[in-house]
């Protein structure tokens, strides 16, 4: 069963369906004040180790217009709007975000569907202040960090889409997008729900999960598609004179590939590392895509996960060499072949 809830253009109008393809019941006024209540959204608390959110433009109904300022929103759930698109100034930092104290992420959610990485100054809660004076005030140095990662027409840090043709057909042709987030205790997460994206000659529905736990620099990533396709992809973003690593875990069960060096908006000194962790019985070959180094996963209609990893080198008590990343990289495989799992 699929979380949809469908969209939320004002602050007090929620609807909610308990299945796609199930029919919205009658509800009374009460009943659906009460739905509303439980499910609204609450500044996350102080001593909140993970947290997800999506915030919308607050005002009248969206349209297919820049939009340069105002107030936004928080809200538990989106139905992507129809004519929606990249640089819309409609969704706070262009889509869901999720963060713990050492990393957060964010992701595009329009026909890019790539994975962005913000960079913290900070080990507190940042991502309700981000984004609400000046709209893209998160592109630039602040006291908390900012988005750094060069993404392009790349997937960034996890994103997916499908290879094909020789390059990465992304998300410009799906007759629906649901988006919804989640915090707990013990992990905060996004749902994306796409229902007929159309790829080629195909047209499949895919369930996407991104999670984040108290502690570490990674997020656990989870895509089911409907139907068996050939092609579905995650991958890192490529640069220049930046390698790609690779190793797999001693009984060949995991395996990642990792990128380090100056490949961040912030200067040209700075340095990051990205790494995507793989179960090898899930993926069919590792490729070189025009922009990304690619991890293509066996056409299933059974879930994949994998998990994202980024290192900066300004982050609080972060890792300050090449040699220190991929220490944390082996330990991380390490504990994948002994527990299956990092989280």
């Amino acid at each position: 069963m699929k979380r949809i809830i469908l969209p939320a253009f004002l602050a007090s109008t929620l609807i909610f369906t308990a299945c796609k393809d199930q029919k919205k019941d009658d509800q009374t006024q009460t009943e659906t004040e009460e739905s509303q209540t439980k499910t609204s959204w609450q500044k996350p608390d102080k001593d909140a180790k993970a947290y997800a959110e999506l915030s919308i433009r607050k005002g009248d109904d969206w349209k297919p217009e820049k939009f340069g300022g105002g107030e936004f929103v928080n809200v538990d759930s989106l139905q992507l709007p129809e004519g929606h698109s990249d640089h819309a100034y409609y969704i706070r930092y262009e889509g869901p975000g999720w963060e713990n104290s050492q990393v957060g992420f964010r992701f595009y959610l329009d026909w890019r569907n790539a994975i962005d990485i913000w960079g913290k100054k900070e080990d507190t809660i940042v991502l309700p202040y981000v984004g609400q004076e000046n709209y893209e005030d998160y592109h630039h140095d602040s006291g908390w960090g900012q988005d750094i990662l060069k993404a392009g027409k790349s997937v960034g840090l996890g994103g997916y889409g499908r290879y094909m043709n020789d390059s990465v057909a992304h998300f410009r042709n799906v007759g629906n997008t649901i988006a919804s987030v989640e915090n707990s205790e013990n992990k905060s997460s996004v749902f994306i729900d796409y229902d007929d994206w159309v790829t080629g000659e195909d047209s499949i529905d895919l369930d996407a999960t991104f999670s984040i736990y108290p502690e570490g620099r990674f997020s656990k990533i989870d895509l089911k598609p409907s139907a068996e396709i050939d092609g579905l992809t995650t991958g890192i973003v490529k640069f220049d004179d930046i390698p790609l690593m690779e190793k797999k875990s001693e009984d060949g069960e995991w395996g990642y590939i990792a990128t380090y060096g100056t490949q961040t908006l912030v200067s040209d000194e700075d340095q990051l590392g990205m790494a995507i962790f793989y179960k090898t019985s899930e993926v069919e070959k590792i490729q070189e895509g025009p922009h990304d180094h690619l991890v293509i996963f066996k056409p299933t209609t059974t879930a994949v996960s994998y998990y994202i990893l980024a290192a900066w080198e300004q982050e609080k008590n972060g890792l300050a060499s090449e040699e220190e990343f991929v220490q944390s990289l082996d330990e991380h495989l390490n504990t994948l072949q002994e527990n299956g799992k990092l989280n």
